[in-house]
């Protein structure tokens, strides 16, 4: 069996030497600088909630791998396109900047009371749900530019879509509650730790299998 034609593209520039761009660098100076700035100011659940989102991103991601190298043909979702850098086939330099923030971005967006309801729902799962919403919408335009690519059914439009919306994004947000409710800033970050070595653990298996 093949790959697709998707799927060579984003191959043919995974971790090519020589393809870093320097945008790399200054994604990775601004991100810091946003990471830095809560480290400032003691805030200590956004980092948290930061971390967790990013980290359950990268299980994902990591699996997502695998699946490519399970069946030959394809992953669940694949990155193509001129990029900074290709991480994996599914994850380049600009969307996992783009995680490292969406956790902290979600934290922010929480009322500080933890009872307020929105629309009849918890607010963490209200939001959670808006912004799980919101960002499976946008990975459909970017479908249709050509630039993100889905090749199963069952997680492709439509049916595939609240498959997506529930795995690939509404489990990062409450990882990301999860961490940032913690009863204090200590379990906060072992709460982000624990989903940190849960991704260091699975990618090293899977580099050594060969699967990234």
């Amino acid at each position: 069996m093949h790959v697709t034609e998707a799927t060579q593209s984003a191959l043919s520039q995974l971790r090519t030497p020589g393809s870093l761009h320097w945008g790399a660098v200054w994604l990775l100076v601004v991100t810091t600088y946003f990471y830095g700035n809560e480290i400032h100011q003691r805030r200590t659940r956004v980092v948290a909630a930061g971390l967790a989102l990013w980290f359950a991103d990268w299980i994902n991601e990591i699996i997502n791998s695998g699946v490519l190298a399970w069946t030959g043909r394809a992953a669940l979702w694949t990155e193509t396109g001129g990029t900074f850098y290709q991480i994996t086939v599914g994850l380049n330099a600009e969307s996992t900047a783009l995680f490292a923030l969406y956790g902290m971005i979600y934290a922010k967006m929480l009322p500080a009371d933890r009872s307020l309801r929105i629309l009849g729902m918890n607010n963490r799962l209200a939001v959670a749900l808006a912004l799980s919403a919101s960002s499976v919408a946008t990975e459909v335009v970017l479908t249709q530019a050509g630039i993100f690519h889905w090749y199963y059914g069952f997680w492709n439009v439509p049916w595939g879509l609240p498959v997506i919306f529930l795995a690939g994004y509404l489990w990062f947000f409450l990882a990301a509650a999860w961490a940032y409710d913690a009863p204090s800033d200590r379990a906060a970050c072992t709460r982000a730790g624990a989903l940190g070595v849960v991704a260091v653990a699975l990618g090293t298996v899977f580099a050594l299998l060969g699967w990234l």
